[in-house]
């Protein structure tokens, strides 16, 4: 059964790594052949311009409302994620609710999983289940090749596909849940 993943792209700083990681990552996702990928890039979006009632704003509700899950990919910014995440994330309410999301991060050291960990606590509000595993890129910028491939991709590879993996059991398990009866808070 096929469905919708929307990959949110979460860094919108000039310069930013995002395109990198979010470009490996959504083609990766494009060779599961059950997977719709939409990739939402918030950079594009611009978050805080979006008004409710605009068409703007109504396209990214739309979206997000469409999707059967989620992945998330984050830097890590001061021990956290980025404003303009959060704001995204904030924006919408019941588009999210009973949908699984899953996270790809990337930084120095920490590879973005403080990030990761935060981004938890804001979805478990908005009625979200994360999956537990994650993608992660420690010192992110020395493991891609100028063309944005992964220099050893077989580790990644391999979480990726746990984590789509995953994913795809909550987005079909939920979708079916949702349909029967639907999700009351």
């Amino acid at each position: 059964s096929r469905h919708t993943l929307a990959v949110l792209v979460g860094s919108t700083r000039e310069g930013r790594f995002a395109p990198v990681v979010s470009g490996w990552f959504a083609r990766h996702a494009a060779t599961h052949p059950h997977l719709d990928v939409d990739v939402i890039d918030l950079d594009t979006v611009r978050p805080y311009a979006l008004r409710p009632g605009t068409p703007e704003f109504e396209e990214y509700a739309g979206r997000v409302a469409a999707a059967d899950a989620f992945v998330v990919i984050t830097p890590e910014y001061n021990h956290s994620f980025p404003a303009p995440l959060k704001h995204a994330i904030d924006l919408l309410n019941p588009q999210w609710h009973a949908k699984p999301v899953g996270f790809v991060s990337y930084g120095g050291i920490s590879g973005g999983l403080r990030a990761v960990e935060q981004l938890r606590l804001v979805f478990a509000e908005l009625h979200a289940t994360t999956v537990r595993e994650t993608v992660s890129f420690p010192l992110a910028w020395t493991l891609f090749d100028e063309n944005g491939e992964l220099v050893d991709p077989a580790p990644a590879t391999k979480a990726a596909d746990t984590l789509l993996n995953q994913l795809t059991w909550w987005a079909l398990t939920l979708r079916e849940g949702r349909a029967l009866r639907p999700y009351g808070v």
